[in-house]
């Protein structure tokens, strides 16, 4: 019996050290459908047959149990097998995780393990970092969204997998580990030594700021996140504060329902937060529910590159329906919803089922959402932490 859980993201899988997306996607509970390996949704894949003809798989599992010199493992070769057909989707999205790699996939998504702390995703053959999250290695040697990882500990990282990058990056607690990066606007490579730390990531934290401007920033969408920021407006509604800053900077994603649900502390309930479209064809729409305590209050939203999945997921559905103004940079783009799909030997196939399109009918793939006004944050301003976009955040809403 196998189990589906629906996600948003980047999905990219959580480097958060380990890595973190995607997306829009976070391992946690999502929604469960037991059942076979059919998740509702008919199939696009008509051209292909019931079954494979493996016949010529087992000429080259011959091949090797006769001829290569040194240690086969018939697990490892299994899971070889299952990761090439992942990867012969050409989908970065679409990844088979083996035991070990699901419960590390699950540690990151529930915010706690040891690594570095940012997200990777892979773009056509090169690692990318999707976002550094505030506070922990990474973000302080000064790794940024988009910086490709050309080497890791000297070895390059040209062809790796998400996976095999993440098992490159992490490592014990006070270990350290170095990349070499590209980064757009440097005429050469950036070298970094971190040092690896546990990685414990609240998904929701919030503060008055002067003004009375209330400030809410999710790092990722998981399981406590709609509990949190709910918890958070109501105070926020409490104490009649004059605006609201929604802070989803390098947030690469997760739940998509917890998205959904956020969304929902603005958008009145019944209206569209997004739309999951298969073919091309609508196969389900997601709307609010009830409380939007927050539908009158001005609201800025915080986006830059780091910004992907789950977190354009709210930011599109509360750009679309008017009820707040986007300030940063454009987002990283990812438009694809991603479900796991988990075995009896807890494994897990992460698998691309559908593309994810805002209440104003847009797809965001590898374009992402721009703001409503544009205001960057320079290698200076990191250095001197300086952070002009929320800066620019309340001096609009303190007006």
């Amino acid at each position: 019996m196998s189990k589906f859980r629906s996600f948003s993201k980047l999905a990219a899988t959580f480097v958060l050290a380990s890595l973190i997306f995607a997306a829009g996607y976070t391992s946690g509970s999502g929604s469960w459908l037991p059942g076979s390996l059919k998740s509702g949704y008919k199939s696009a894949q008509n051209n292909l047959p019931d079954n494979l003809d493996y016949s010529s798989v087992e000429q080259v599992y011959d091949s090797l149990r006769a001829n290569y010199d040194g240690q086969l493992s018939a697990d490892d070769l299994l899971d070889g097998l299952k990761e090439g057909l992942a990867q012969a989707t050409g989908d970065p999205y679409t990844e088979y995780l083996n035991a070990e790699e699901s419960a590390d996939f699950d540690d990151q998504l529930n915010g706690s393990f040891t690594g570095i702390g940012a997200e990777l995703s892979k773009e056509k053959e090169v690692i990318v970092i999707i976002a550094p999250i505030a506070g922990f290695p990474a973000e302080k040697v000064g790794l940024r969204p988009k910086d490709i990882i050309s080497e890791i500990d000297g070895k390059s990282a040209l062809d790796l997998s998400v996976s095999e990058a993440v098992k490159k990056i992490r490592g014990p607690e006070g270990t350290k580990v170095t990349l070499k990066v590209i980064r757009e606007g440097e005429a050469s490579e950036l070298e970094f030594e971190i040092t690896r730390a546990q990685i414990n990531i609240p998904s929701v934290t919030t503060e008055i700021l002067d003004g009375n401007i209330g400030y809410m920033k999710i790092s990722r969408f998981g399981e406590d996140t709609e509990r949190l920021a709910r918890d958070a407006a109501n105070e926020f509604k409490q104490k009649a504060v004059k605006g609201v800053i929604l802070d989803v900077r390098n947030n690469p994603g997760g739940l998509l329902e917890a998205s959904v649900d956020v969304s929902a502390l603005w958008v009145k309930k019944g209206e569209t937060v997004l739309e999951e479209k298969r073919g091309g064809k609508t196969v389900k729409t997601y709307r609010a529910g009830a409380g939007a305590v927050l539908n009158d209050t001005p609201t800025i939203v915080l986006i830059n590159e780091g910004s992907a999945s789950a977190s354009e997921i709210t930011a599109g559905a509360l750009k679309d329906h008017g009820l707040a103004r986007l300030l940063g940079e454009t987002t990283f783009g990812k438009g694809s919803v991603q479900q796991l799909v988990e075995f009896k030997d807890d494994t897990v196939l992460k698998v691309t089922i559908a593309r994810w399109y805002t209440p104003g009918g847009k797809n965001i793939d590898e374009e992402g959402i721009e703001p409503d006004e544009k205001v960057g944050r320079t290698n200076e301003d990191y250095a001197a932490k300086r952070d002009p976009q929320k800066d620019k955040a309340l001096e609009l809403l303190r007006r």
